[in-house]
């Protein structure tokens, strides 16, 4: 018989359609008595419904993947986020995004902890920070770095510092992430607290440290 492929997608003539259509078997009806089984208008009629009906059978059947937003199409990613009450920052690519969602409660319940700033962090860098908390007098031990986490003078108190390693950026790469890193640092911190910036790179063979010494916690400059 031919068929459109075997014809290689060229014009078919209307007795072919006849042809192809008479060939078909509606599946619709298994679903009747067996006397209607050999009718042949009836089959063609309930090929109707069955062209209409089965992309929406396999939607419904599928529907439990529109809401994973790790399978859901790009389209469906904002409408999704609005059921977590997430605003997507356009900088994160489609990857973080679905990745934000899908941790979206969990990084809700850790909001205000050290545990909830690295992980959210690490979402959107990929690159796990470090996260240190001043304390009151002078504390040395190995991850003791003067100006960093350690200072001679004293640091005011309920403030952090969060270091983290942006290693094959350029200057203008870098300054773009620090805006949405400084963002949510801002939305995930203690509304008391105030914060130092640390981002390190390699780009010469050595660590550049783009935080300001002097400047306080988390106002203006480039390193706050």
């Amino acid at each position: 018989m031919t068929t459109l492929v075997d014809r290689d997608l060229s014009p078919i003539a209307p007795l072919e359609w006849v042809l192809l259509a008479a060939a078909r078997r509606s599946k619709l009806l298994d679903y009747l008595p067996a006397i209607y089984s050999g009718d042949d208008f009836l089959n063609r009629f309930l090929c109707i419904f069955e062209d209409t009906l089965t992309p929406l059978q396999g939607l419904a059947d599928n529907l439990h993947y529109y809401f994973n937003p790790m399978m859901t199409p790009p389209d469906l990613i904002p409408w999704l986020a609005t059921w977590v009450n997430l605003v997507l920052d356009e900088s994160w690519d489609l990857e973080q995004k679905r990745k934000l969602i899908h941790n979206a409660a969990d990084l809700y319940s850790r909001r205000g902890t050290r545990r909830g700033m690295i992980e959210y962090l690490k979402l959107y860098t990929d690159t796990e920070p470090e996260i240190t908390e001043y304390v009151d007098g002078m504390v040395l031990g190995p991850e003791t770095f003067l100006g960093v986490n350690t200072t001679v003078a004293g640091r005011e108190r309920h403030s952090f510092t969060v270091t983290l390693r942006l290693h094959g950026m350029t200057e203008e790469q870098i300054a773009s992430k620090e805006v949405s890193i400084r963002r949510i640092i801002e939305t995930e911190k203690p509304a008391h607290t105030a914060y130092r910036l640390n981002l390190l790179t390699n780009g010469n063979g050595h660590d550049k440290d783009t935080a300001k010494p002097g400047q306080r916690a988390g106002q203006g400059g480039t390193g706050d």
